[in-house]
């Protein structure tokens, strides 16, 4: 598959221009995990200028002007996830109508985060995505074709999946592979049921990354240099068999690649790291081209960039 046919569809950008892109309240340089991450450092990783899914950083709050400029000075590069408050102990714009202003100008998914991020509530319930704040989001998105992007726990899955039962045209993507990941090559069986569980709504996608995060060992290293090139490749070569599960459930046409750079789990060696993220669909016997061709761009393409 040509470097120019793929899309990423989970990146973070920031810029190092405070004074035009000034951090929100409460924010310092310090917190940052890097001084800056920019579609150019993302351009000198990948070794080609790829469309990308720009995912607003929470240290710019509700102020969406570095992606808004990026995506306006080129919206066939560009796409955009934004966040709106839903809950709020101030008076804000309703979420819906902010959803559909960001929408004007390229963005068209909304972050949500789980229930463990949720702001406390008198009564709150298992139910925690019941709120009215949270169903305007759903209906808008329905709607409107945009999508709810979800940064989550695999207990959070339920409570997502009633919400998708309820607004089943509604498009939902479960960042980050609903936050299943891989533990000493080992995959959770409860947590994955959790996730496949939500292939029954058909409206719910899954985006497989990052790919170099979601494997980890906890057994102590035999060897002195086990962050090497060779360790990151096993690390990810370890992720195959969830990428294997997640398309068995939910098939290739709902599945999304994305490098998450720029994201608090930096690449090891991201010179040979990302390449290896792509390679591991690229390379995947159960997968034809033309499902790893959805999988690494035709499928963003579709649910991202749908204006």
């Amino acid at each position: 598959m040509a470097m120019t046919r793929l899309r990423d569809a989970h990146v973070h950008v920031w810029s190092s221009d405070h004074s035009r892109y000034p951090l929100a309240p409460g924010f310092a340089p310090g917190d940052l995990w890097l001084p800056c991450f920019t579609p150019q450092d993302h351009e000198r990783i990948a070794c080609a200028q790829l469309p990308m899914n720009l995912v607003q950083m929470t240290w710019y709050g509700v102020d969406h002007r570095y992606i808004l400029d990026l995506i306006a000075a080129d919206p066939e590069r560009f796409t955009g996830t934004g966040i709106v408050p839903a809950i709020c102990d101030v008076s804000m714009p309703r979420p819906d109508r902010a959803m559909l202003a960001l929408a004007e100008g390229g963005i068209r998914a909304f972050r949500l985060r789980g229930r463990a991020a949720q702001p406390p509530r008198e009564h709150a319930a298992e139910e925690w995505l019941g709120h009215e704040a949270y169903q305007r989001m759903f209906a808008c998105a329905g709607d409107a074709g945009l999508a709810l992007s979800f940064l989550c726990a695999p207990s959070d899955l339920p409570e997502i999946g009633r919400m998708c039962q309820r607004f089943p045209h509604t498009a939902v993507i479960l960042d980050h592979c609903g936050g299943v990941r891989v533990r000493d090559s080992m995959i959770d069986s409860g947590e994955l049921r959790l996730l496949t569980s939500l292939s029954r709504q058909h409206r719910v996608f899954v985006k497989f990354g990052p790919v170099h995060g979601l494997a980890s060992r906890t057994t102590a290293a035999t060897s002195a240099d086990s962050a090497d090139s060779a360790d990151s490749a096993r690390l990810i070569a370890d992720t195959l068999p969830l990428l294997r599960a997640t398309v068995d459930a939910f098939g290739a046409d709902r599945v999304l690649w994305e490098s998450d750079l720029g994201g608090p789990i930096q690449m090891q060696h991201a010179e040979h790291d990302f390449h290896r993220c792509l390679d591991l669909v690229r390379t995947a016997d159960f997968l034809n081209m033309e499902q790893q061709e959805q999988i690494l761009g035709g499928n963003a393409q579709r649910l991202l960039w749908n204006r």
